[in-house]
């Protein structure tokens, strides 16, 4: 398949100014040992049992491909703001440093490093805005599909939500955090060139209200797209709609599904297949959209709605209930000496760190523990080489994330995985954490 020029690569310039004014200063002074940074999320959101991490290939992307380029050079020179040696040096700035993460699709927890920079100083310190901006976003997505996805069971599940995504490259990537989470296609065509993720649609109310007749729009609709063929019936009156439908039927029309998209979803669904039955049309799936969230599909499913499928668009794409993840990227050592932030509310824990989780016999979550790389303490290391010397190592897939994803959902205790009142999993903190933030403390007064 052909392949565009990707929409998430972005100018080095799509950064906080403070990234320059530190890189260049640190360049000038000469500060530029290895340092060691992670991100993470201080608290978890409420409603939210858990997280899911997404956005790793595009940080990936963002490393490997980091220069200025002349039109940025030359930019920023005409700002006045750099002296022309510093310009000289960010024009032969690359990552050069390490990188390890939990892979993509990995559930996880406040205050566990989800992906650990390390490098010289200015380049770990230049890529902080814009990792904590495609990783944030992602996660936040993900985690929302996630519970989606719990919610629905084994029902289909679609992105429609590009038409209020907070721009393109949100919209873009609202689909990919989607299809990592479980969903099982989007509407979003772009996202179905650069992913590869399946597509899916139905048709507009404007082709109804086009027609003179109701009927004559469902005809013609099926006949020029007859590939899967799904019909909105909630233009005028859904339930006439419906009976529209069966006669096609009878006709020979072959009609995959009926959408729903306004009213009583639960009571319409009911009565909606009821007609469909009784005209034989047994194999005439529903799908329902229309302010979806998993709130509304966990109510629908409970309650026996019959809804094969369901459109989730706006209150997925800007997750409206947690807009956001209090995620940052901070400082944990520098020049082989342990860092930490001691800020009110905002306090770090120290050095190179890893979580170990321990797992149940029925293979769920036991317990994370924050630790130290080098300590040696029972369960599995969640964080992974990705990345050496600036090169990415081999990722896994798309689908192979997917499939990670599932796997990781299905770990999850279930006070967990509840969609109302979840309660999430605390790490614990090995003693040699403890220890060392300790000793900083003394150190850095």
């Amino acid at each position: 398949m052909t392949q565009g020029p990707s929409p998430t690569r972005t100018s080095v310039l799509l950064t906080d100014l403070y990234q320059l004014t530190m890189v260049t200063a640190y360049q000038e002074l000469g500060l530029e040992q290895e340092a060691v940074f992670e991100f993470f999320v201080r608290r978890m959101p409420a409603q939210r049992g858990f997280l899911m991490a997404a956005g790793l290939e595009q940080v990936l992307d963002y490393l490997e491909a980091l220069r200025f380029d002349d039109a940025d050079l030359r930019w920023l020179e005409e700002t006045g703001r750099f002296k022309p040696a510093a310009l000289r040096r960010l024009a032969a700035l690359r990552f050069t440093g390490d990188v390890d993460a939990m892979p993509e699709g990995s559930v996880f927890f406040a205050d566990e490093p989800v992906v650990r920079v390390t490098g010289p100083l200015p380049e770990a310190q230049l890529v902080e805005s814009r990792l904590i901006n495609l990783l944030n976003f992602q996660s936040m997505v993900a985690t929302k599909a996630a519970r989606c996805r719990l919610a629905a069971a084994q029902r289909s599940l679609a992105d429609f939500g590009m038409r209020r995504a907070h721009g393109a490259e949100a919209a873009l990537l609202a689909a990919r955090a989607c299809y990592v989470a479980g969903f099982d296609a989007t509407a979003t065509v772009e996202a179905g060139r650069e992913f590869a993720i399946p597509l899916t649609g139905t048709m507009a109310h404007s082709f109804i209200q086009a027609h003179d007749d109701e009927t004559a729009a469902f005809r013609d609709f099926a006949r020029i797209h007859p590939r899967s063929v799904t019909l909105l019936i909630d233009t005028y009156d859904t339930v006439r709609a419906a009976h529209k439908v069966v006669e096609l039927a009878r006709q020979g029309l072959p009609i995959g599904a009926v959408r729903l998209d306004s009213g009583d979803l639960a009571a319409l669904s009911r009565e909606v297949r009821a007609l469909l039955d009784a005209g034989g049309c047994v194999d005439t799936r529903i799908v329902a959209s229309g302010n979806l969230d998993e709130f509304s599909i966990e109510t629908l499913v409970n309650g026996g709605a019959p809804i094969d499928a369901f459109g989730v668009g706006t209150r997925l794409d800007v997750s409206s209930d947690a807009p956001y993840l209090d995620c940052v990227y901070k400082l944990q050592e520098f020049a082989g000496r342990p860092r930490r932030k001691r800020s009110s509310g905002k306090a770090t824990w120290p050095g190179r760190k890893q979580v170990f989780r321990e797992m149940t016999a029925e293979g769920r979550i036991r317990t994370d523990v924050l630790g130290l790389v080098d300590d040696d303490l029972p369960g599995r290391p969640m964080l992974q080489p990705v990345m050496r010397g600036g090169r990415r190592l081999p990722q896994p897939t798309l689908d192979e994330i997917r499939v990670h994803a599932r796997q990781e959902l299905e770990t999850l205790p279930e006070e967990c995985r509840r969609i109302v009142a979840p309660l999430s999993i605390e790490a614990h903190h090995s003693p040699a954490l403890l220890v060392l933030t300790a000793r900083v403390d003394l150190e850095f007064p």
